[in-house]
């Protein structure tokens, strides 16, 4: 399946000054060789605008799933902390039963600082003080669905990188919450996963940020989005609209049906 993929590089312009471009490149994603890992798709957050955030982009999370699934992309469900709820699970155990594990060589990177200031928890709903951060998460978002007999369940970055590598996967789409925060930085998350070799996919129009514009740099939340997304962009690893999945998948099932004539 042929991807267009995005990135930006740091080149100087024609008068020789430094400029962010955007570069779009066609990438190859071998579907037995990948997998896509929903990070923190929690069935609810302390944060009533994280919450309605994420209501519109919970059925094309699924439906996308659900054609990447049907082309052998290994789903991967992490909703953080609420684990346990699966535990006894197939999709639980599937992963329960690998050995997990880290590289013995893990890539030393930069890690620029993140654009947005979220030193505040992201509390653009002015919740309580008392309950910022608070975990009133108890499993990933129902609307989501499990296929008990292919998918798997996970939080934990080694015993994800241990099954990845045991079934010969090197290529992570990820999607879901929240992008300068979990998506980045859990332990399965972008960061880890490209240290340790993988190639990392964001998917962009499928994630979204914690941020309150109240606080650095004092931009309304889809500026925040772009901002976010143009980060990871830079320093990170490419990004694809989920659009161009869905053409992909096409472009590739017609590719396959030609062939059988």
């Amino acid at each position: 399946m042929e991807l267009s993929c995005r990135t930006q590089r740091l080149r100087p312009d024609e008068n020789g000054v430094n400029r962010w471009e955007t570069v779009t490149t066609s990438c190859e994603m071998i579907p037995s060789q990948t997998t896509v890992i929903l990070c923190d798709v929690w069935d609810n957050h302390w944060n009533r605008a994280a919450v309605s955030r994420l209501e519109p982009l919970l059925k094309p999370m699924n439906d996308l799933c659900s054609i990447l699934r049907g082309q052998g992309v290994w789903i991967i469900h992490a909703p953080s902390d609420t684990v346990s709820f699966y535990d006894g699970c197939p999709a639980r155990e599937r992963m329960r039963r690998r050995c997990g594990g880290t590289p013995r060589i893990v890539r030393s990177l930069p890690d620029p600082p993140s654009p947005l200031d979220a030193s505040d928890g992201g509390n653009d709903a002015n919740a309580p003080d008392a309950l910022v951060n608070r975990r009133v998460w108890t499993r990933q978002h129902p609307a989501i669905m499990i296929d008990q007999q292919k998918d798997g369940i996970s939080d934990d970055g080694p015993e994800i990188f241990g099954c990845l590598r045991e079934r010969g996967i090197n290529c992570v789409l990820f999607m879901g919450v929240h992008t300068n925060m979990c998506v980045l930085n859990r332990s399965f998350g972008i960061k880890n996963l490209v240290r340790w070799g993988m190639d990392a996919v964001l998917i962009r129009d499928l994630t979204d940020p914690m941020y309150n514009p109240a606080m650095p740099p004092y931009v309304n939340h889809g500026l925040a989005l772009e901002l976010i997304t143009g980060y990871i962009e830079k320093f990170w690893c490419p990004t694809v609209g989920s659009e161009d999945l869905r053409k992909a998948f096409y472009a590739d099932a017609n590719k396959t049906n030609a062939n059988l004539y």
